[in-house]
């Protein structure tokens, strides 16, 4: 399997938290609510090698429809997550740029990752326990 998003450890164990959540926090909440958009992590990740111009986006976030990648930037650019630069022209160009908050969805992706991988490892164990109880 290849990773899109290098793990820390190198293996996808996943390690108990040291700190706890608490999921009704504000900050928690705007997280995942941000994340939980559709084509919102695609976006970040692809944004994680380097500014783009809204045509490179598109080609690299393939399966995103132009209307929807822009509403999407402008979301992410609202919630300061994305910076949006014009270039003066003509033609005018606008390049996308992730800000310290976006560049820090790296490390959220690559724990995001681990937890998939260890989802996907685990649910057939899950299938054989379930089959063995009948």
């Amino acid at each position: 399997m290849s990773s899109c998003f290098p793990l820390e450890s190198g293996s996808a164990t996943i390690e108990p938290m040291k700190t706890a959540i608490d999921p009704h926090c504000e900050a928690f909440e705007r997280a995942i609510l941000l994340l939980a958009r559709p084509w919102t992590g695609l976006i970040l990740g692809v944004l994680q090698a380097g500014p783009l111009r809204f045509g490179e986006l598109a080609e690299r976030a393939r399966g995103v429809g132009a209307k929807t990648l822009s509403a999407r930037l402008k979301e992410l650019e609202a919630h300061g997550v994305v910076l949006r630069h014009v270039e003066p022209g003509p033609p005018v160009r606008v390049q996308y740029t992730l800000t310290r908050s976006g560049l820090a969805f790296e490390q959220v992706a690559a724990a995001v990752e681990g937890w998939g991988r260890q989802l996907l490892t685990d649910a057939p164990l899950a299938r054989t326990a379930r089959r063995e109880r009948r």
